[in-house]
């Protein structure tokens, strides 16, 4: 979409030896998004390493791969049309789980007369004025598409089947949301207490903003049992009439839409299906990594067990509570050590064993569905990795305060071990004029610098008393 902005802020979303401009925004269009590339490419001198407009075929193992681990590559230039093998000592694959269309199909809708379209296929909302249409689900993408066309289609609904829990971007003192809950010491605080009441609290939260119930998108499902929808708007186009909410579609009939309610929408222009994605690694060899309904063996999201050599591995293949970038760069760190011999994964049995705990847990915890099947805590994730990096942060006194109960940025991964970067420090005491900075562009008396500290002694006293609570009660 022409208009999206990313729903992680940018001192979360860094990579963890290059802040973002600090007159950047704190949520960034994508334009900003692409400027950083280009920024990081620059830096680190990586463009002249990069080969635009190339695909990758098809990658199988090479003839000598038992002994050495490599693999043969065919390649095709998209310019010059031209295809050719080369063998490679390592491979890394990066197209994450945004993959390819989910595209469901709901009875008669092969005799429906308007248009059916995917939103990875949405640009924006020419041509989509006064038109009246369905949005089908409910995850970022649909919330966007819907909230966007509110403001300017004849009617939009939206068509929930479990319903949702939102969030939204702009959060206590009008901070980010994840500078605010992305804490060590809230994530100790978490740990300890009970699931029930975690949800309970995170509930009322999100409540006390709009209540969900009666805006008809609660779901039955706990708030931590989903990956949550991020999304500022919502509850506006609600009240204002642009979005109308309804259960999910029964069938179609050529003009229009049948719900399970049995209400009916008719003369529908346009249904858009925010369906999601379905991953898999078809220019594979078949059997190197199986996929089916988004379930995949890798152990710790990276390594495909039944690989010996340990030169095939996966970046971004998670669907993290938190940031994405941080944590596919501190996965490239610990891949590339494995690449180089400096570390080692355990055996297969052991791999298998760890995938086998992460799914039990994820079952557990999360509604059954092919969207919670790569399913990451941001803290406990980057620490996992970090450990096998060598970078998980200690709470040295100089910083263990900011480090505990601040922001849990990435430039925490780069205060030792291997990587070390000597800005990180200063990068982690100075986040907030960073948060802060492009908000400054008129000058108000007087005005009140407190509301950091503020929040930080608030989430203090959470945490006593909610180990009071775990110990004494």
């Amino acid at each position: 979409m022409k208009s999206t902005i990313i729903n992680t802020s940018k001192e979360m979303m860094c990579y963890s030896d290059f802040p973002i401009p600090k007159e950047y925004p704190n949520f960034m269009h994508n334009t900003f998004i692409m400027k950083y590339f280009h920024l990081y490419v620059e830096k680190f001198d990586l463009r002249k390493h990069i080969k635009f407009r190339h695909e990758i075929v098809h990658i199988s193992q090479s003839s000598d791969h038992k002994v050495t681990g490599r693999w043969s590559v065919k390649v095709k230039d998209l310019v010059e049309d031209q295809e050719w093998m080369e063998d490679f000592d390592g491979v890394i694959i990066c197209t994450g789980h945004h993959a390819k269309k989910h595209e469901p199909s709901f009875p008669g809708q092969e005799k429906f007369r308007g248009k059916i379209i995917h939103t990875h296929d949405y640009r924006d909302h020419k041509g989509y004025e006064d038109k009246r249409v369905v949005v089908i689900g409910v995850g970022n993408s649909g919330n966007d598409v819907a909230t966007e066309l509110g403001r300017i289609s004849k009617q939009v609904y939206l068509s929930t089947r479990r319903g949702m829990w939102v969030l939204n971007r702009v959060d206590q003192y009008g901070l980010p949301i994840d500078i605010v809950s992305i804490r060590r010491i809230l994530n100790w605080f978490i740990k300890i207490m009970p699931f029930n009441l975690m949800c309970s609290i995170g509930e009322q939260r999100v409540n006390s903003r709009f209540d969900h119930a009666r805006y008809g998108i609660q779901p039955e499902h706990r708030i931590f049992s989903q990956h949550p929808t991020v999304n500022d708007d919502l509850p506006n186009r609600i009240l204002s009439g642009g979005i109308i909410i309804k259960p999910n579609v029964k069938q179609f009939t050529e003009t229009g839409v049948e719900f399970e309610d049995g209400t009916f929408e008719d003369n529908i222009d346009v249904v858009f299906l925010a369906t999601g994605y379905i991953f898999g690694f078809p220019f594979l060899d078949e059997g190197v990594i199986k996929v089916k309904d988004n379930v995949v063996d890798l152990y710790k999201y990276v390594w495909p067990p039944n690989s010996p050599k340990s030169s095939l591995a996966v970046l971004g293949c998670i669907q993290p509570l938190g940031a994405i970038f941080p944590i596919s760069e501190l996965q490239c760190r610990w891949v590339t050590r494995v690449f180089k011999g400096l570390a080692k994964l355990p055996s297969k049995d052991e791999m298998y064993a760890d995938i086998q705990r992460k799914r039990e847990a994820m079952a557990k915890r999360y509604v059954k569905s092919q969207r919670h099947t790569i399913q990451v805590d941001y803290i406990n994730y980057m620490d996992e990795l970090a450990e096998q990096v060598g970078c998980k942060p200690d709470l040295d006194p100089s910083l263990a305060i900011e480090v505990a109960t601040g922001p849990c940025t990435p430039y925490q991964y780069r205060l030792m071990g291997p990587g070390k970067w000597d800005g990180a420090r200063n990068a982690i005491r100075t986040t907030m004029d960073r948060v802060y900075y492009p908000l400054g562009t008129r000058k108000v008396e007087g005005q009140n610098k407190a509301g950091h500290g503020l929040l930080k002694m608030l989430i203090f006293v959470i945490v006593i008393v909610a180990v009071l609570f775990k110990f004494f009660f």
